[in-house]
């Protein structure tokens, strides 16, 4: 209930800069400690510094080195994707979901789990995971 009173007195626009919202779950006295699948902490030092490779060598003739970097223009021009991949942000955008701010954002986070995932760009997955990544908070609210 707190949550959402919050949620509620935060700006669209202010929201609208927020790239990743994601609700987690409180960890229970019975799960913690308990031993699982998490990935050790050089495994994942090694994914990012990977995908970050990937991001220089995709963006250093724009004179860029990561995904945050790259301007709407970019990604609507020489990166732009299929329509196919990203039909559901389209959707978002022109029902109003989405502005073009947000849409943006969800490209240059669509962009990074492409990389985190060694792939060349993103499909319409990593595009619907970062569309729902970005409105995670809005839909618990």
């Amino acid at each position: 209930m707190m949550r959402r009173r919050y949620l509620a007195r935060m700006s669209g626009p202010l929201l609208d800069r927020v790239d990743i919202q994601l609700q987690v779950e409180r960890v229970s006295l019975a799960d913690f400690g308990q031993a699982g699948a998490e990935e050790d902490t050089a495994s994942v030092a090694r994914r990012v510094r990977d995908a970050r490779q990937r991001q220089v060598q995709r963006l250093g003739p724009f004179g860029l080195e990561t995904n945050s970097q790259v301007s709407g223009r970019v990604l609507r021009g020489e990166l732009r994707l299929p329509p196919g991949v990203t039909r559901i942000l389209d959707h978002s955008l022109e029902r109003g979901i989405l502005t073009a701010r947000g849409y943006d954002r969800v490209l240059r986070l669509a962009w990074t789990l492409a990389d985190l995932g060694l792939r060349d760009a993103p499909d319409a997955n990593d595009v619907g995971q970062a569309l729902g990544l970005r409105q995670a908070t809005a839909a618990a609210a």
